[in-house]
């Protein structure tokens, strides 16, 4: 189905790289410009599944990367078990297939590890607002990959079918917006955007967690 955004508050973050630099550097600029606390931390992927199991805490920053488990593995055994976390992902990798594989998970971060430093806070403070967030560099990575398969995907768009209602509410989703604060934007109700959302999805055959926030961004620049 597709994504929704989340009033829950944040209070506690695991954090799992295999790079025991990686994880001193992140865990410092968390510590000094957020107000969240680390409840635990993992060098590989096992280790880390066992200690969300044990924390519950509300943000896993996982690295995709990790010996015995990969990060996409553990966001989805949390999401399969219904685990109340949410996950971001850490990645040296661009690629677009990537990247559509953690939307499929249900992730509600992904930030590449060039970056990290300079992101991180941000991406935590959107995701405790209920928002995704994706990286600026891969959101130009996509509109790329998306230029190149630009003939193919306008067979495919299928625009004509939407209301322009639903057109609004999709460019709002493009920019990362939760249904709370669509329904704000328009005046409308928020039952009022999730229906909008639905018939969205079920009329461009939108299927998954995130299929929608992936199908704005890719095209949000012909929306």
């Amino acid at each position: 189905m597709c994504s929704k955004g989340s009033d829950r508050h944040i209070s506690t973050i695991l954090l799992a790289d295999d790079h025991p630099l990686v994880r001193f550097g992140l865990s410092e600029i968390i510590q000094r410009y957020t107000q969240f606390h680390i409840v635990a931390e993992a060098n590989d992927g096992a280790r880390a599944l066992e200690l969300i199991e044990q924390h519950r805490p509300t943000v896993a920053i996982l690295d995709i990367d990790m010996p015995k488990m990969n990060g996409l593995q553990v966001a989805k055994h949390i999401f399969d078990h219904k685990i109340p976390t949410d996950v971001i992902i850490l990645t040296m990798h661009d690629e677009p297939d990537l990247f559509e594989q953690a939307m499929d998970v249900g992730v509600m971060g992904y930030v590449l590890k060039d970056s990290a430093e300079s992101e991180i806070s941000a991406a935590i403070q959107s995701v405790y607002r209920g928002k995704h967030y994706i990286s600026p560099t891969l959101t130009d990575v996509l509109l790329r990959h998306s230029d190149q398969h630009k003939k193919a995907d306008e067979q495919k768009l299928g625009h004509s079918v939407l209301t322009q209602a639903e057109r609004i509410v999709l460019k709002l989703v493009a920019e990362s917006k939760t249904t709370k604060e669509i329904a704000d934007q328009l005046f409308v109700s928020e039952r009022t955007v999730e229906s909008h959302r639905s018939s969205i999805c079920t009329k461009l055959d939108l299927h998954g967690p995130n299929a929608l926030l992936r199908y704005a961004l890719e095209f949000k620049d012909r929306i």
